[in-house]
C-alpha cells in the first residue's frame, strides 16, 4: 500500500542513488567541491525531491511534469558520474554499479509518468 511518497520504489532507489552520491563525491578533489561535487549531490538531491513533490500534486499533468524533472535529474547526474569517471576521480565498478541503478531507477519513474498519465 502506497501511502506517502517514501513508499514508492522510485523514490527509495532515488534515494539510495543520493547516498551514494555522496560518498563518492567525498573522494573527489578539494578543487571539485564547488564544481563537479556540489553540481553532482544538487543533481542526485533533485531526483528524490522531484518525486516526492510529483507524488503530492492532485493533476496528472503536474505528476508527470514533476516525474520528467526527476528524470532530467537523473540524466545530469549520469553525465557527471561518467566526467568523474573520465577524470579518474570515480573507479570503473563504482560507475558500473550508479549506472545499473540509475537505469532501474530511471525504469521507475517513467513508470510512474506513465501511471499518472494513465489516470482521469
Amino acid at each position: 500500500m502506497i501511502r506517502n511518497f517514501s513508499d514508492l520504489e522510485a523514490w527509495q532507489q532515488a534515494h539510495q542513488i543520493a547516498l551514494a552520491v555522496y560518498k563518492i563525491t567525498q573522494k573527489y578533489p578539494r578543487d571539485e567541491i564547488f564544481g563537479l561535487t556540489s553540481q553532482s549531490r544538487r543533481a542526485a538531491t533533485s531526483i528524490g525531491a522531484n518525486i516526492a513533490e510529483g507524488f503530492s500534486r492532485n493533476t496528472k499533468k503536474d505528476k508527470v511534469h514533476f516525474y520528467a524533472m526527476a528524470r532530467g535529474s537523473l540524466t545530469e547526474l549520469q553525465n557527471h558520474i561518467i566526467l568523474a569517471r573520465d577524470l579518474g576521480y570515480a573507479t570503473a565498478d563504482i560507475c558500473s554499479d550508479f549506472f545499473k541503478n540509475s537505469e532501474w531507477t530511471m525504469r521507475l519513474i517513467s513508470g510512474l509518468a506513465r501511471s499518472a498519465s494513465d489516470k482521469s
